[in-house]
């Protein structure tokens, strides 16, 4: 049985679920939870009566086969002890859509049978969203800014991770001990921690700690710099690791000082060998930043889950996501492959 995780659906599935014996599933939001049910994988899903009628009404291949099982309610959400001024103004607004009859629309659009019938109807006579074509000519504009924010993060994301690669790369090869230690435990952190952890404890998990909140987007890009910036210093220290020794202690022995031998003698060669690896670093944190979703950051992937949280067309919606992430990747790899000709001519 499938459920939606934090739903008062899903708790009253888990207090049935000895009684019955079913095993359950859990997602995050409702596509992914009726997707599966539909694909077979699950055989039944617990969710809200009027979340459930509007899937349906969409297109959702399922059926409403109980009654409702427990009444429960929706309510507006301010910080306790705060905004009192915007939770007498929701207050207000609501008991005018009472009075002038516009709650009772809302209610009818999304659960009243006879509305669901009728838009269903229309649903199946339109291909408004419901085609690639049509998916394409109402989302245009959205997918196109998600795309920007996704190249926008990783170029931002990149170039703090260059920096912070760098200076963690060099104290890796640099003659001191400590500064050696430092390196090695700072890359060793920063590769082992899941992106998708690291992004919540920084968004969520500090700001619980020191009472100071971080932006989503300044949130993103931290992560981006800790993390993609720890593979950077790995090849970066690879790469300067990889030019022969022999090179580090001729120029030693002719009297240059070791900033100067790096400079003039290992870096160049150092270089060479690096350039593919920055180039795929770019790849690997163009595709990261669809992981950052997860603290809303309206980036391509939380575009796509915006539009299949209004249409249900996963499928497709994933299908058009996917295929801008390839374009994207192409040129990108066209790009490597040029950089790596032009190095090694």
């Amino acid at each position: 049985v499938a459920l939606k995780t934090g739903t008062a659906a899903a708790n009253y599935a888990l207090s049935l679920k000895d009684k019955y014996g079913f095993k359950t599933v859990t997602f995050d939001d409702s596509d992914n939870m009726y997707n599966d049910v539909v694909n077979g994988n699950s055989v039944a899903c617990f969710e809200d009566m009027p979340v459930m009628q509007y899937a349906i009404q969409t297109g959702t291949k399922l059926k409403i086969v109980t009654k409702p099982a427990q009444s429960g309610y929706y309510g507006f959400a301010v910080m306790k002890g705060k905004n009192q001024e915007l939770l007498h103004k929701f207050d207000d607004g609501l008991a005018k859509l009472k009075k002038n009859g516009g709650y009772d629309k809302i209610v009818n659009r999304y659960i009243n049978q006879n509305t669901i019938a009728e838009q269903k109807k229309a649903n199946e006579n339109s291909n408004n969203e419901h085609t690639f074509i049509g998916l394409l000519k109402q989302n245009s504009g959205v997918f196109l800014n998600g795309l920007w924010k996704t190249i926008y993060l990783t170029i931002l994301g990149i170039i703090g991770a260059t920096i912070f690669g760098i200076i963690i790369g060099f104290l890796g090869v640099i003659p001191n001990k400590f500064a050696q230690g430092v390196s090695t435990t700072i890359i060793y952190i920063f590769r082992g921690l899941p992106l998708l952890v690291l992004a919540l404890f920084i968004y969520n998990g500090i700001p619980s700690l020191t009472g100071t909140k971080i932006p989503a987007f300044i949130a993103g890009i931290i992560t981006l710099t800790l993390n993609e910036g720890a593979y950077t210093a790995a090849f970066v220290k690879g790469g300067i690791e990889a030019v022969d020794k022999g090179q580090m202690e001729a120029a030693r022995s002719l009297g240059l000082s070791f900033g100067k031998a790096m400079r003039k003698v290992i870096l160049p060669q150092g270089i060479k060998i690096m350039v593919p690896s920055f180039v795929n670093q770019f790849i690997i944190t163009l595709k990261d930043t669809s992981i950052l979703s997860i603290i809303g950051i309206l980036e391509l992937t939380q575009t796509g889950k915006i539009i299949i949280a209004r249409n249900l067309e996963g499928f497709k919606v994933w299908a058009i996501i996917g295929l801008m992430y390839l374009i994207v990747i192409t040129v990108l790899t066209w790009i490597s492959n040029y950089l790596q000709k032009k190095m090694n001519s």
